[in-house]
């Protein structure tokens, strides 16, 4: 059983997809945190995320691994390092959206994603695993939410974790990458085929995981 859960920043798709997983008791994946480890160890070295070929190269020379975790989460580690906190900084994020418009970094971290998904039960979630990662998952579903209320729940995020983040910059932030996402070459982010459509906007996480946990429920008949 694959569900594949796609969407814009701020939709709550990795909340949801953590809650869907333990509920179901599916293993979770969050193909973002690959993206945003190869940001931070970009960052790191103090390259350019623009350079495609030094992103390719500092990401994959730091060896990445992800763990299940408490609560559904994911331990993300970059060689010795447990990153999982740092991976989640705005400036990570940043940098996140323009290593993924990278043809060759989404190569290799998709066939990365595809491994991990060829064996077990997953609930997975990003911007292409509907599209590209998993076209023939068993459910596909695409969460999206009001701009507004999209950058109002990652401003919130940012200020729980005690990061200092500007309302407006926030909101700026994410318009630029839902840009990047839906006109990058490769793999855009667009609503695949057989994908079912669930606006976030005035739900909760629960009524979110109730409707989709609903249509597995459906699927597996």
């Amino acid at each position: 059983m694959i569900v594949a859960i796609d969407g814009p920043g701020g939709a709550g798709k990795s909340t949801v997809a953590r809650a869907l997983s333990e509920r179901l008791g599916l293993s979770y994946l969050d193909t973002g945190a690959m993206y945003r480890a190869f940001a931070l160890a970009t960052l790191d070295a103090g390259a350019d995320p623009a350079d495609a070929a030094t992103v390719l190269r500092l990401g994959a020379a730091r060896d990445l691994v992800l763990e299940p975790g408490p609560g559904g989460r994911l331990k993300v580690r970059l060689g010795d390092e447990d990153v999982t906190e740092r991976i989640r900084g705005e400036g990570v994020s940043a940098a996140a959206s323009i290593v993924a418009s990278h043809p060759s970094v989404r190569a290799l971290l998709v066939t990365r994603q595809q491994a991990i998904l060829a064996s077990g039960d997953w609930v997975a979630d990003g911007r292409d695993i509907t599209t590209r990662v998993c076209p023939s998952a068993d459910v596909k579903v695409f969460l999206t939410a009001d701009p507004a209320e999209r950058a109002r729940r990652r401003h919130t995020e940012l200020l729980a974790r005690g990061d200092a983040a500007d309302a407006a910059e926030v909101a700026a932030d994410l318009a630029e990458r839902d840009r990047r996402d839906t006109t990058r070459e490769v793999d855009p982010l667009r609503v695949a085929t057989g994908t079912t459509e669930i606006d976030t906007t005035g739900l909760t996480i629960q009524a979110v995981v109730d409707r989709i946990a609903a249509l597995v429920s459906r699927a597996v008949g």
